[in-house]
């Protein structure tokens, strides 16, 4: 849809999705025998609840004329739920798809050894775990750094309409990737900290996060989703109430109460300036 604040064709949706359940969700194991990217998903047939296939995506696009268009990582289990969730879809729904190395699962390093890998991820909460890096692989600000460039491409594809939508569809964009990716891709977008990303639960296998267009051409995650569930997810209260405020915030506004955007990096400011000369500026030593 074209958003008269913003003048691109904006999608309506981008919709981010954890993959199925794993063979290496159910058992850490798989991973000392088979490569991360090709382990896959649990057979359909396993007792207990069916975790393989999200909820149908198609009813939450209700208006006429909507089209989706996928990014994917290149995993095994992120292709297989890919493929679950496209029987949602008639052929002419889908625009198109696009295999995305960039939202690909955080890297641990290669064949896993499961009591080794037990002891660096106990190392990891004490580090921290945005910034510890597993040994032969990465750290999730590493993560941060690639799904910082992916955004980038996303916005030329979105400004270049490369996603050939016609202005009387709504597009919807569904990146299918993974739980720490996904975090990753909401804190760089929602502009959060180190501190609120590590408060963050991670998605559960086939859970998905809906960042809906406001009225006013900003996202939002309170659109669709109930404070309930975003408190679920680790969002503080001032988080909760960012994302009320984006719901009907026009483009380019400036959230003054949100704290992480200046108030949380000072512990005060001088009462007034309005006494200092034009040539007192602060000039370091």
């Amino acid at each position: 849809m074209v958003h008269p604040q913003h003048g691109s064709l904006l999608p309506k949706r981008i919709i981010l999705v954890r993959h199925g359940e794993s063979q290496g969700n159910l058992s850490p194991s798989a991973y000392t025998t088979t490569p991360d990217h090709r382990i896959p998903l649990t057979p359909e047939d396993r007792p207990g609840p069916r975790r393989r296939r999200p909820a149908p995506l198609a009813g939450l696009l209700r208006r006429r004329g909507w089209r989706v268009y996928f990014y994917a990582s290149p995993y095994e289990r992120t292709r297989s739920t890919l493929r679950e969730i496209g029987r949602s879809f008639g052929r002419n729904r889908v625009i198109g798809v696009r295999e995305e190395c960039r939202i690909r699962e955080q890297d641990f390093g290669n064949f896993q050894v499961e009591e080794r890998m037990r002891r660096v991820k106990e190392a990891r909460e004490r580090f921290g775990r945005f910034f510890f890096r597993f040994p032969e692989g990465e750290s999730a600000a590493d993560v941060f750094d690639r799904v910082s460039s992916f955004m980038e491409s996303l916005w030329r594809d979105i400004d270049m309409n490369r996603h050939h939508i016609d202005p009387s569809h709504d597009l919807n964009l569904i990146i299918v990737s993974h739980g720490l990716t996904s975090r990753v891709f909401l804190m760089k977008w929602f502009k959060w900290t180190v501190e609120q990303f590590e408060q963050l639960n991670n998605p559960g296998n086939c859970e998905f996060r809906v960042m809906q267009l406001g009225e006013g051409g900003e996202y939002s995650l309170a659109i669709h989703h109930t404070e309930e569930e975003l408190r679920e997810w680790g969002l503080s209260s001032e988080m909760i109430e960012d994302q009320k405020w984006r719901a009907c915030a026009r483009k380019g506004e400036w959230n003054e109460r949100c704290p992480w955007y200046l108030d949380a990096f000072f512990d005060g400011f001088a009462y007034s300036d309005d006494d200092a000369g034009e040539g007192d500026d602060c000039v370091c030593p």
